[in-house]
């Protein structure tokens, strides 16, 4: 289970570097204004999930229980972070066909929507992952 659960983070963490990097070089951190993310928002997401990845990492090695709880513990606002792109991000996807031209776009509505989905998707199994693993269940 705690491998498992490295597997889908990592998976997760490709996603969600493809669309950071879509999101920084379509502007989003030069024209915040266009964007539906602030780049609190999707820092605070990446940082937060950087450092529960760490912590993860640290406990397969080291071991300790309290290590796993506090890598899921940090996944509850990383999850409401994504949840809330999502939110954001769909509109804007709606609205996609309604701008006058690629330049005119919301950065994140460049992100690929096979990203999105399987980001989102690959990030629900972790959090469950991770919770199994601090359990103790599949070990």
């Amino acid at each position: 289970m705690d491998i498992a659960a490295l597997i889908a983070w990592l998976v997760t963490a490709v996603g969600g570097f493809v669309m950071l990097g879509t999101w920084i070089a379509k502007g989003g951190t030069r024209e915040p204004r266009r964007s539906r993310f602030s780049p609190g928002l999707i820092f605070g997401h990446f940082a937060l999930a950087a450092a529960g990845l760490v912590l993860w990492i640290v406990y397969l090695i080291a071991g300790g229980k309290t290590l796993a709880w506090i890598a899921f513990v940090l996944l509850v606002p990383v999850a409401l972070l994504g949840f809330t792109m999502l939110a954001r991000w769909i509109p804007g996807y709606r609205d996609r066909t309604a701008a006058a031209s690629a330049a005119d776009a919301a950065p994140e509505q460049h992100f690929p929507v096979v990203v999105v989905a399987a980001h989102g998707l690959v990030a629900v199994a972790t959090v469950v992952l991770v919770l199994l693993a601090a359990l103790g269940i599949g070990s």
